[in-house]
């Protein structure tokens, strides 16, 4: 046994590192997928938007009720209420307090906001202003 030829062995070392290599590789690109397919799903079940669109017409409406007094409070509340349960499968509830805050000669009105889709659950108070006291 003067000399033993080891080439043999030094192919079949580098074939399994490379394999494992490739192993811990693709386990890798895996789960990097998975993680982008969760963090999209979640962005896009986010309804940002639908509460953005709801709070603003909430605001559009009390100022409009605020100078319109003959306007029936109720009428155009659940108005509100039944189109975003029709369109946005929404169940939403908002109350304008009628009592206004005074701040350095302001008015302000606080009004609640509630918004669930089943998802998604968002509640708010929003300090609405309307003008010089």
């Amino acid at each position: 046994m003067a000399r033993m030829n080891d080439c043999g062995q030094w192919i079949v070392t580098m074939a399994i590192l490379v394999s494992v290599g490739l192993f811990f590789l693709a386990f890798i690109l895996n789960q990097a997928t998975i993680v982008g397919q969760t963090t999209s799903e979640g962005v896009l079940e986010f309804s940002k938007n639908d509460i953005q669109d709801l709070r603003s017409e909430i605001l559009e409406w009390g100022h409009w009720v605020r100078n319109n007094p003959t306007m029936s409070y109720d009428a155009g509340r659940q108005d509100i209420i039944s189109l975003a349960q029709y369109r946005k499968n929404a169940i939403i509830s908002f109350d304008i307090n009628q009592i206004a805050i005074r701040v350095s000669g302001s008015c302000y009105y606080p009004i609640t906001v509630h918004f669930n889709n089943g998802v998604t659950e968002y509640n708010e108070r929003i300090t609405y202003y309307i003008g010089e006291c």
